[in-house]
């Protein structure tokens, strides 16, 4: 499980469908290899992940499907806005989500990207896709909650 750090700032990109559409069983805090301006392009908020996902081969974790727009100012130093960037993980942690990967039917996907002392982490969650009527349960659940803090608020 993922320490929630001190350090921990506002996240620059959220995947907010992701706890819709997916349980997150475990999360873990992952650093990303990037290249010339894409730290730049992140600091500026210029980040999608609503689509990522990460797959493992070759012992190493890979995150797919994001996109970091080139940098305004970056003219011939920009990169390719879709390719596959390497997540620092420690060994054991990755083969351990293989094997999750593997026996149980799970997935993961990015949940946020944030600013760490400057580094950009990203925190990737082990997750379970939910059925239609869990997610029907959830969205009841969230309703009943908000009505239940609505009427202590007009109580009060």
């Amino acid at each position: 499980m993922a320490k929630e750090n001190k350090a921990m700032t506002k996240p620059l990109a959220q995947n907010r469908k992701a706890r819709h559409d997916y349980e997150i069983i475990d999360t873990y805090e992952a650093g990303m290899v990037l290249k010339g301006t894409e730290i730049k392009s992140i600091r500026r908020g210029k980040m999608n992940i609503q689509d990522g996902f990460i797959s493992i081969y070759g012992g190493q974790a890979w995150l797919k499907n994001v996109h970091i727009s080139p940098y305004d100012h970056g003219n011939l130093f920009n990169h390719d806005p879709l390719r596959e960037r390497k997540l620092l993980l420690h060994k054991k942690q990755i083969n351990d989500l293989q094997q999750a990967i593997k026996e149980r039917g799970m997935t993961l996907v990015p949940l946020k990207v944030y600013l760490v002392r400057g580094r950009a982490k990203i925190l990737i969650g082990l997750a379970r896709g939910k059925n239609l009527y869990d997610k029907r349960h959830a969205l009841k659940e969230k309703q009943a909650n908000r009505d239940i803090e609505r009427a202590l608020k007009n109580y009060r």
